[in-house]
């Protein structure tokens, strides 16, 4: 696999299977996610799907996802 880096163009990863959430709307209001070979993940903007990539560790995602559910980050909601 190419070399990854945060801000590379999506388009050129290659290879990955990218995933939305169901909870994702038919305005396009959502993300897109895709495990990376290494075991990282990259996140896309679904309406840019060609735009800059970011890509995170596993244990950067992990940190990420349990900080959702513990709600650390209900108060950007409101």
């Amino acid at each position: 696999m190419e070399h990854t880096y945060n801000g590379m163009p999506a388009n050129e990863l290659t290879n990955v299977a990218w995933r939305k959430s169901r909870r994702s709307n038919s305005q396009g209001n959502c993300v897109e996610l895709a495990e990376l070979p290494d075991g990282g993940v990259a996140v896309r903007n679904s309406r840019f799907p060609n735009g800059p990539a970011l890509i995170y560790t596993r244990d950067e995602m992990r940190a990420l996802v349990l900080g959702v559910k513990d709600g650390e980050f209900d108060g950007l909601l409101v």
